[in-house]
């Protein structure tokens, strides 16, 4: 990983950890293979709650050598309006080491009950590298189940699938996470399976994980 993109993605993640933000999640993965850092950030800008600010920032890293051409780093400000208690509508600027700068156009949906929460965003973008429109759909699910007052099992997942002119892969991962939370502080098992390029090559990780919601 180039130190400016490294340089990049820590100045991003201060800047978005010391805004008042009504929710941000850090996570920490390290597997056989890789160790990943994520950021999830999103606040409201106006009273009504209707303009919010949604911030995705990661970085993973292989251990093994041949491996090192797939470190990544990634930084995405989404500002979305709500139009339902379920879709949120927005632009936003997303910058990937892989495939640079990218102008988007994003849908969020929304399911959450007590014990369950499922997002889904697609999104149409335009690549500044590749001169190219692409297709990309990322989903979030978590599902926890209270055991005492102060432990809770929890199952998480994270999935994105990105199509170059929405015709030719170009980038797919499936994150699967299993713990337990004690006082807001989240450890388990992880499992990552990642996918590059129009005839995937194909990599996975297991390993720890440890999440915790501000």
């Amino acid at each position: 990983m180039k130190k400016v993109e490294l340089i990049q993605i820590i100045v991003t993640i201060a800047f978005v950890s010391t805004l008042q933000g009504q929710f941000t999640q850090i996570e920490l993965f390290s597997g056989f293979e890789k160790t990943d850092f994520n950021l999830l950030s999103s606040y409201s800008i106006n009273q009504s709650n209707t303009l919010s600010v949604t911030t995705l920032a990661f970085f993973q890293k292989f251990r093994e050598s041949e491996n090192r051409i797939f470190d990544e780093v990634g930084v995405q400000p989404t500002l979305f309006l709500t139009v339902s208690k379920n879709i949120a509508l927005g632009p936003s600027l997303y910058y990937n080491s892989f495939g640079g700068f990218s102008e988007r156009i994003s849908a969020k949906f929304t399911f959450k009950n007590t014990k369950t929460l499922l997002v889904v965003i697609p999104t149409v973008a335009h690549s500044e590298k590749k001169d190219a429109s692409l297709g990309e759909i990322f989903a979030q699910f978590q599902f926890h189940k209270p055991l005492s007052d102060k432990i809770s099992l929890w199952c998480n997942g994270q999935f994105l699938t990105v199509w170059d002119k929405f015709k030719t892969h170009s980038r797919s991962f499936q994150q699967i996470r299993l713990g337990l939370s004690f006082k807001g502080h989240q450890l388990g098992l992880g499992l990552d399976f990642d996918q590059y390029g129009p005839k995937p090559i194909k990599k996975s990780s297991f390993g720890l994980y440890y999440r915790k919601t501000l």
